[in-house]
């Protein structure tokens, strides 16, 4: 079993770093799940993701307090708004309705947490 958690621990980091590299795909969520996966298939891994001078800070954040950044909930509102402004250029009315609401939930949780 642990193999198949660090199995997956690897594939989310490689999605976290796709993630930060490609406009409007997220990236830090996926080192949260990386971070989950590495605490039940290798804590070593998970440690070194923690002390990552880069994504380390923000996932100690989020794991100790449930706090997300400043600047980070700024990137992620406005990258969320250009997501649901393209659905609805895109599809339109009323098929992007689904894909507003459920970005504008989202917006509503990020925009709530602590700093």
């Amino acid at each position: 079993m642990r193999l198949a958690w660090m199995a997956a621990g690897i594939v989310f980091v490689v999605l976290g770093w796709i993630g930060l590299v490609l406009p409007l795909m997220p990236g830090f969520i996926f080192f949260l799940a990386a971070a989950f996966c590495f605490a039940r298939g290798n804590p070593a891994w998970e440690q070194k993701l923690l002390e990552h001078r880069r994504i380390g800070p923000a996932l100690r954040d989020w794991r100790d307090r449930r706090a997300i950044s400043r600047s980070a909930k700024r990137s992620a509102l406005i990258a969320m708004a250009c997501a649901a402004v393209l659905a609805w250029w895109l599809v339109g009315f009323p098929l992007a309705l689904f894909s507003v609401a459920i970005l504008a939930a989202v917006a509503l949780y990020v925009g709530t947490r602590p700093e």
